[in-house]
């Protein structure tokens, strides 16, 4: 990396860390009951009254704080999926792995009879299972012995998986009571649901596992991002470090789903922008990709919860009115 793209990434991530703080601090600000920015601190050191640190500690902060790791997560997850695969059109949301970690998590809701914030810790646990199982199917379907992995085919295949088991999941609540139904319908347009502070925890994890691992193997990346023959000519361990990335992409994007509902797109566009501002090298775009996603998913779900004065909008609607445009784009394009 060149002293020139090195500082082009500093200044980048300057520019938007700077850009998440004023967005964090918006989103705790704005809303049905305003808190204002000069009572943020003291209310923060225990100096607020009853009515101030309830709306910040009990709503708007965790609430934030899911959005952020949830962002970083589904940025990440693109990432990985657009190359390992070798295809930018590649999304969680898109190529259904989304949906498959909502296939598990509705199945787990209807059948086990419980209240389903009882668990936290356990549902980016089932939203895995499933989700690992559905992009393995992908995968082998999409995959020619001679060729490798096929991309058109890999998103053309994950977008009807992806389809049909948001069939399934309507077809599983079709006999369901009036308050699964709302669920698993607030699931899937992308309602942040898991607003409490023990989803943090949850998804925390997840977040500290994989990212070292992604960071570390960056440069294998950068290979794997090139043609099959070249890959292999370098010594990479193809399939291995395939199925890796595979497996840390689809960890993030269900841990993350699992707590905030189907949310697409954002997994395609954090690391479209971070490229166009940083460069394709993974060593650069990631770090700038990190910072992207939770802004389009904090920006996404201030607007929807502030556009309209009687009701929100699902934050998953928000970032779909900008994401599918762009999906759009980027199909014409390629």
């Amino acid at each position: 990396m060149g002293k020139l793209q090195t500082y082009k990434q500093r200044k980048w991530l300057l520019i938007l860390a700077l850009l998440l703080v004023v967005l964090f601090i918006a989103s705790i600000t704005v809303g049905s009951s305003s808190l204002s920015i000069n009572r943020i601190l003291p209310t923060l050191f225990g100096q607020g009254t009853f009515k101030e640190s309830f709306i910040l500690f009990s709503v708007r902060l965790p609430r934030v704080v899911i959005l952020i790791l949830a962002g970083m997560a589904l940025a990440m997850a693109g990432s990985l999926l657009q190359s390992v695969t070798r295809n930018d059109l590649a999304d969680p949301g898109i190529i259904g792995i989304n949906a498959g970690a909502g296939v598990g998590i509705t199945c787990f809701y209807l059948f086990v009879q419980s209240d389903i914030q009882h668990f936290a810790f356990v549902l980016p646990l089932i939203g895995f299972i499933s989700a690992i199982i559905t992009a393995a199917v992908i995968y082998l379907l999409s995959y020619e012995k001679s060729k490798g992995i096929q991309p058109i085919r890999f998103v053309l295949i994950g977008f009807g998986f992806a389809t049909a088991l948001s069939g399934l999941m309507m077809v599983l609540i079709s006999s369901a009571e009036d308050e699964q139904v709302q669920f698993v319908a607030s699931w899937i347009a992308g309602n942040i649901w898991g607003t409490d502070w023990p989803f943090v925890v949850a998804l925390l994890p997840w977040l500290l596992i994989c990212l070292p691992i992604i960071f570390y193997k960056a440069s294998t990346l950068n290979i794997l991002a090139m043609n099959e023959p070249t890959a292999i000519g370098l010594g990479v361990p193809l399939q291995k470090d395939r199925f890796l990335f595979i497996v840390l992409a689809v960890a993030l994007a269900a841990a993350a789903v699992s707590i905030t509902g189907g949310i697409s797109f954002i997994g395609l566009m954090a690391p479209h922008i971070a490229k166009n501002l940083v460069g394709p090298r993974h060593q650069l775009f990631l770090p700038v990709a990190l910072f992207i996603g939770p802004i389009l998913l904090v920006l996404a779900d201030t607007l929807g919860r502030n556009v309209f004065e009687t009701s929100s909008l699902p934050t998953g609607i928000v970032v779909a009115l900008i994401g599918a445009p762009y999906f759009i784009y980027l199909l014409k394009k390629k």
